[in-house]
């Protein structure tokens, strides 16, 4: 496991390193979107559990760097960021197959996630350990959504759209609390990530807050839109 001196490996906004991991993020995407029709079963079945041996292996080992380097603190690494809330649901939606975790995954993982890879709050940059697992991470919980969507044939409505949105409002204010209780600023409830970031043009604290409503319920609408058309378009050509 490599250390925590950041001026070793600094990860600089949409350097080359950057860019190469959107690439490869969004090239894996629309590979899996390519093979939609062409998997068999056992391969359905494969691709699955790589999915969720990648999410619990790029947690796990998130967890053991900051514990054997003496850095693990209950103020950063609980599970409470969107992203890392995504990953455990995907986790839990990949296993069982449950429409309401799908639900709630797909938009959280979909807007988080995918916002994460194009704007990271990260800091260290190519080659270290971090690096890896922050973009492999991201790109397994974007990837679970799209599986059980062009895989499975999971699709979203109107209402799986509202549930989400409450769901994450209730999570929000569970972390909320508890970031007040230990200090933390799990889902960026306390202040702005430090790195730049989408947040930065919402205006301050705690008006961001309000902002992230609409903004939410923006990219909500829009990850929402395509499964509306799909239905439109197919209700018609069964006419």
């Amino acid at each position: 496991m490599m250390n925590f001196r950041y001026e070793d490996y600094p990860f600089e906004l949409f350097s080359v390193s950057h860019v190469a991991a959107m690439i490869v993020s969004f090239g894996c995407m629309i590979g899996l979107y390519l093979l939609r029709n062409h998997l068999s079963g056992r391969g359905k079945s494969v691709l699955k559990w790589n999915l969720v041996v990648l999410l619990i292996l790029s947690e796990a080992l998130f967890q053991i760097w900051y514990f054997i380097n003496d850095y693990w603190d209950v103020a950063i690494n609980l599970p409470l960021q969107l992203c890392s809330i995504s990953l455990y649901l995907c986790m839990i939606m990949l296993i069982t197959k449950n429409y309401r975790i799908f639900e709630i995954s797909f938009f959280a993982s979909m807007t988080g996630a995918v916002i994460a890879i194009v704007t990271p709050e990260l800091f260290f940059g190519f080659p270290h350990f971090r690096y890896f697992q922050f973009f492999i991470a991201h790109l397994a919980i974007v990837l679970s959504c799209l599986y059980m969507t062009w895989i499975e044939g999971y699709t979203l409505t109107f209402r799986s759209m509202l549930r989400a949105f409450i769901a994450l409002n209730l999570i929000a204010v569970m972390v909320f609390i508890l970031n007040k209780l230990v200090g933390a600023n799990y889902m960026f409830l306390s202040h702005k990530p430090y790195n730049a970031s989408p947040i930065d043009y919402l205006g301050e604290y705690p008006w961001y807050l309000l902002s992230l409503e609409g903004v939410a319920l923006i990219l909500f609408s829009l990850l929402y839109l395509p499964f509306y058309l799909f239905r439109n378009r197919k209700s018609i050509d069964e006419l």
